[in-house]
């Protein structure tokens, strides 16, 4: 049986397939990196809008998110038992996503700070759906497109390497562009380009739903007959199939209230799935901490506005060469075990810059060079990991339910992200930092510029040390991945 199962293992992946997927980074990268670089910033240092409000307006999109990613997750693994691709949802996120993303950047000079703010706060909110639309759907192909443990790999650590390409272009670029013309056109033009770019890469990326669905086609009537098998076995009642209905809330039929219930399902029923999951939350809350707190860093510590550009070039050269090279680590000694030092040397990394309070310098892109080594191992590794879990479950569970896997990581991913820059916000307030309109110059108080050095290098430090815990109870290995592919 293992043999002839051998036998039939689908070939390695296509140089055209690891492309196309890997192109959509280009898009989540984009998304994940300039709101949270500059919308923050955006809010307290151009429309006035104090750092306790944008805060709010940066929480309540995330936890938008949390409310409508499992719903999303469970719409498209219905579309993809229905129509035979997740492409559908997708796409309409990658055509809606470049105009509200200018939208938000597009806010009139003449409105109050209150008024801005809720601008900002309502397409903001609608950008977010749209970008759900896409990266639910995206997260879930890597389990559909192979189910081998090295060609996962493979697949994850080029999306990254397109993905840090990504946050160079838009950490950099995004800040370059913001400063043509006057700050409200410079914002708008950001905008503009921006969206268009994240919306191309996104597009290019939709293609690939197709291959995952022609390769799982020659296997899916095997499958779900092993799946409705094991339910027997179990004496589970599956639904009525005159309406194509499992008993499963993820498959097509269920309501919003079901919708929840299998995305919370997942989470109860794979325990590598929690770890893994609680593991990247704490880690986006690290990452999305100091990727708002950046372009504070450059203007109050270092003196410099545009030096946020030069942080993350620090960053990111150094990620492009090293996200390969983590690939080839974890092939030698396991993704889990190479994860957890990826993460260490992070947190050693951007403990190191602390030193900031005292003396502020060049040697901090030392530091941030370093963090960037760390940061390619703690992208491609866990989602490479995502993949193994997910086929791991659909082993015993039976396949389809991928969407709803995506929906709870994707959601876990980006409220860390939020309130990473929440906890920021609240930091900044604290300490009395002091908010200004485009144009109009202040000093901040020096509780406040303190208090942007620890927001960017004890606190992420701790987070990330704090995620090795959760970490050392992901229990699932090559051996185990490799069996199922097998099995």
């Amino acid at each position: 049986m293992a043999t002839d199962a051998a036998a039939t293992a689908p070939p390695a992946l296509r140089r055209s397939t690891i492309a196309r997927y890997a192109a959509g980074s280009i898009g989540t990268g984009g998304f994940a990196t300039l709101p949270g670089l500059v919308l923050t910033y955006y809010l307290t240092d151009n429309l006035g809008v104090t750092a306790l409000m944008a805060g709010a307006i940066v929480t309540v999109a995330k936890v938008w998110d949390v409310v409508v990613d499992p719903v999303i997750g469970a719409l498209t693994d219905a579309d993809r038992a229905r129509h035979g691709s997740r492409r559908r949802l997708m796409l309409i996120g990658a055509l809606a996503l470049p105009v509200l993303f200018a939208a938000t950047f597009a806010v009139p000079p003449a409105l109050s700070p209150v008024f801005s703010a809720i601008w900002v706060m309502v397409a903001f909110l609608l950008t977010a759906t749209a970008f759900s639309l896409f990266q639910v759907p995206y997260i879930a192909l890597p389990a559909e497109l192979s189910d081998r443990y090295d060609e996962r790999t493979r697949l994850l650590t080029w999306r990254v390497v397109v993905l840090t390409f990504a946050i160079l272009l838009f950490g950099a670029g995004g800040p370059l562009l913001r400063r043509i013309g006057d700050p409200t056109t410079g914002y708008l033009i950001m905008g503009i380009v921006s969206g268009v770019v994240i919306g191309l890469g996104m597009l290019i990326a939709t293609g690939v739903a197709g291959r995952a669905h022609r390769r799982l086609s020659g296997m899916s009537a095997a499958a779900t007959a092993a799946a409705e098998q094991a339910e027997l076995v179990a004496g589970q009642v599956v639904g009525d199939p005159a309406r194509g209905v499992g008993r499963d809330a993820s498959t097509p039929g269920g309501g919003i209230r079901d919708n929840f219930r299998a995305a919370l399902e997942t989470l109860r029923r794979s325990q590598p799935f929690r770890a893994l999951l609680a593991t990247f939350f704490l880690q986006a809350l690290a990452t999305g901490l100091m990727l708002a707190g950046a372009q504070y860093l450059a203007t109050w510590v270092m003196r410099s506005e545009d030096a946020v550009t030069l942080l993350f070039v620090a960053l990111i050269a150094p990620a492009l060469v090293a996200a390969p090279a983590w690939g080839d680590i974890a092939r030698r000694i396991g993704k889990e075990t190479a994860f957890g030092l990826a993460s260490a040397l992070f947190a050693v990394a951007a403990l190191s810059t602390f030193a900031a309070a005292w003396l502020p310098g060049l040697w901090i892109y030392a530091s941030v060079a370093v963090a960037g080594v760390a940061y390619a191992g703690m992208q491609s590794l866990p989602m490479a990991m995502l993949p193994d879990v997910i086929g791991h479950d659909a082993r015993r569970h039976g396949p389809g339910r991928a969407g709803a896997f995506g929906g709870v990581w994707t959601a876990g991913e980006t409220t860390g992200f939020a309130l990473g820059a929440t906890m920021l916000t609240i930091t900044l307030a604290a300490t009395g930092y002091i908010e200004s309109t485009a144009g109009v110059a202040v000093t901040q108080p020096d509780a406040a510029v303190n208090g942007i050095v620890v927001a960017f290098s004890i606190v992420p430090a701790a987070l990330v040390l704090l995620s090795l815990i959760p970490l050392s109870r992901y229990r699932l290995r090559r051996a185990d991945v490799e069996a199922d592919a097998l099995g």
